[in-house]
């Protein structure tokens, strides 16, 4: 039975990251809450996880045109200075005050989804 619900687990975190909407949070949270494994050991299962669901979004989101790569490096270089800044200090902080950081950032961009107000959208830009 834990083999079917780690398969779910595993389905719908690809189907919210997918989405955009945080599918590792949700594996993290399976991972930490239901199978009762260590916050880094957590977060070092979603990263591996994680590497062949983004190339396939990738692809994707190439074949549809919905990424702006001149736009990207900047991202990209942001994002890696943050992963290892955030790797180097996952190694400095205790492991249950790591938990309590990453819930209380889930609880933060809850609430601020559940309280902010509805834009309107913007015409594609193609």
């Amino acid at each position: 039975m834990n083999l079917v619900y780690n398969i779910l687990a595993a389905l719908f975190s690809g189907i919210a990251g997918a989405m955009g909407l945080g599918g590792g949070g949700v594996l993290v949270l399976y991972l930490t809450l239901i199978l009762n494994e260590k916050q880094l050991t957590s977060q070092g299962i979603n990263l591996l996880f994680f590497l062949p669901c983004a190339a396939l979004s990738v692809i994707i989101h190439t074949r549809k045109r919905l990424i702006k790569w001149r736009e990207l490096l900047p991202i990209i270089i942001g994002g890696v200075l943050g992963v290892a800044l955030g790797a180097w200090l996952a190694f400095y902080v205790a492991t249950d005050i790591l938990g309590k950081l990453f819930g209380g950032f889930l609880l933060l961009i809850g609430l601020k989804e559940l309280f902010s107000k509805k834009k309107p959208k913007a015409t594609d830009e193609k």
